[in-house]
């Protein structure tokens, strides 16, 4: 009984935890690939420009907080309530380094969130393929899962991180444009937006972001389904 509840417990890892590592750690290298094509190879000098889930990672948000999530039912595609949630270290980055500062870090932040919607983008048309191709049910079903948590892992990371918020990415987006002494006081409280937002979600501000996160997944679906109809 207790080896079969371990193989459960990895396979719940295996299936929702890993490929949210994977997104969390492509998210933070798309912040340091194009701060360095910006300019600042603060995040290469500092050896954050990597896929090494360890230099981004934090102990309560990349590790304890998703884990405990997964492993108590919460999130996921196929079964699961919610969204795990979590976060990294996030990417330095040293301004003075930018040709165009305001200009450049609207590329820079928007990077994270984009990347994660290419890795749903480039997950969905691989699902669509699944769906159509494979016909081992068994195997079959696990790709489906698999897959289909990780569109809805990078959706939801895209969608959270736009949030018009500091300390989110979404934030500094929106710092282009907006006046440098509106920025300057977004800046200076982003402590206290910080606890807001966790207060905020932990309260279950998360059903907020299903609407967009849904329309996007629909859009994606759709469009991957319609390519995948076309050669298969």
């Amino acid at each position: 009984m207790n080896d079969f509840n371990l193989i459960e417990v990895l396979a719940k890892l295996g299936i929702q935890y890993v490929p949210f590592l994977f997104a969390l750690c492509f998210h933070e290298f798309a912040h340091g690939y194009i701060a360095k094509k910006k300019g600042d190879n603060t995040a290469e000098v500092m050896s954050r420009l990597s896929m090494n889930p360890m230099v981004h990672a934090d102990l309560i948000g990349t590790f304890v907080l998703p884990v405990a999530g997964i492993l108590a039912g919460i999130g996921g595609m196929n079964g699961g309530n919610g969204f795990i949630f979590g976060w990294a270290k996030p990417v330095p980055v040293n301004t003075r380094n930018l040709d165009k500062p305001k200009n450049d870090m609207f590329w820079i932040a928007i990077a994270g969130p984009a990347s994660n919607i290419l890795l749903a983008i480039i997950s969905m048309f691989v699902l669509q393929i699944v769906r159509a191709t494979v016909g081992d049910i068994s195997l079959a079903e696990t790709l489906n899962v698999l897959l289909g948590n990780f569109v809805v892992i990078n959706v939801l990371l895209a969608v959270f991180n736009m949030i018009p918020l500091h300390p989110l990415d979404g934030g500094k987006v929106l710092a282009r444009f907006l006046p440098d002494q509106a920025n300057r006081f977004l800046e200076d409280n982003q402590g206290t937006m910080q606890i807001m937002l966790i207060v905020f979600f932990v309260a279950g501000g998360f059903r907020v972001l299903q609407a967009p996160m849904m329309f996007i997944i629909n859009s994606i679906g759709i469009l991957a389904h319609s390519v995948v109809s076309l050669f298969l």
